[in-house]
């Protein structure tokens, strides 16, 4: 009996374990928690519906003030901190990519400290107009190769690109799907990026692999490359070809001379004979008038 009632008691333990650990589980779940793996891995970003973007006042890029995240839009991406480590993804619900500290956009992390939602300890302490000291977090390195990357001429910032409001018409259980979200994109969405990191994030996750942009590749630049193959042998003989026609011109040239010299004589000749009949009567008329006058 007392087996039995020690079986149930571990049986009932379990059961309240498992139960506060799916629990948990749920509830992480159900939050609009934001987290991020490998791309097309969404670890914890639920967002049902599209977030409100709010311009941040003199930069190039939006913040969502009702997310409970540091949930950022740029250039027409979307870009979030959590947990010390950045995600880009083209749709605000992901899927999402991880981004390298090395390869964020500095606007991005320009953003003064005030406009993250949910800013991690180490921001603690730092001037909230001020963007995050990521010199000092991420190290000595990091600042060595981004050297500057906080000094910039405000009046000449960028424009915001924009906001991709059609992405507001899926939500719920139209979200599309990770295939489906670049072609939807293409079809409604026709800015294309500047920065050169977003373009390169872009690429790097196959979401720049845009068959309408391929398109409106200028054409010229594939004739320019072909035609010195086919067009340039028949417009300019190669030195061989030049050195056998010019003998043959030479002797034609040869053989031409006496015959224009044969002619120039002939000619000249026949001028002669003509000017010398035109004398030769001339001088009888002149002594037909003499005579006339005796």
């Amino acid at each position: 009996m007392c087996q039995v009632e020690e079986c149930m008691r571990k049986l009932l333990y379990g059961m309240i374990v498992l139960s506060l650990l799916v629990g948990k589980v749920t509830s992480a779940e159900a939050g609009v928690s934001i987290g991020i793996g490998l791309p097309n891995v969404s670890i914890g970003i639920n967002l049902p519906l599209y977030p409100q973007l709010v311009a941040v006042p003199g930069y190039p890029v939006y913040y969502a003030p009702g997310v409970a995240g540091n949930y950022f839009f740029y250039d027409g991406m979307y870009w979030v901190y959590q947990d010390d480590n950045w995600y880009a993804s083209s749709w605000y619900n992901g899927p999402w990519g991880f981004v390298e500290p090395e390869v964020v956009p500095l606007f991005v992390l320009r953003v003064p400290v005030r406009y993250y939602r949910q800013p991690p300890h180490y921001f603690r302490g730092w001037q909230p107009n001020a963007p995050p000291r990521w010199g000092q977090h991420w190290g000595h390195e990091w600042e060595r190769r981004h050297s500057g990357w906080n000094r910039w001429n405000k009046a000449s910032a960028p424009r915001r690109a924009p906001l991709p409001t059609y992405q507001r018409h899926y939500s719920g259980d139209r979200y599309p799907r990770a295939e489906q979200q670049h072609t939807l994109r293409n079809k409604s969405y026709r800015y294309q990026p500047r920065d050169k990191a977003v373009r390169q994030h872009l690429q790097r996750h196959g979401d720049q692999a845009d068959p309408r942009a391929r398109s409106q590749q200028p054409r010229g630049e594939n004739v320019q490359r072909s035609a010195p193959t086919h067009v340039a042998p028949q417009q300019r003989p190669s030195a061989p070809q030049e050195q056998r026609r010019q003998p043959g011109a030479t002797q034609q040239r040869e053989r031409q001379a006496p015959r224009v010299q044969e002619r120039e004589q002939r000619s000249h000749d026949r001028g002669e004979s003509h000017d010398s009949g035109r004398g030769q009567g001339q001088d009888k008329d002149d002594e037909r008038g003499r005579g006339r006058n005796h």
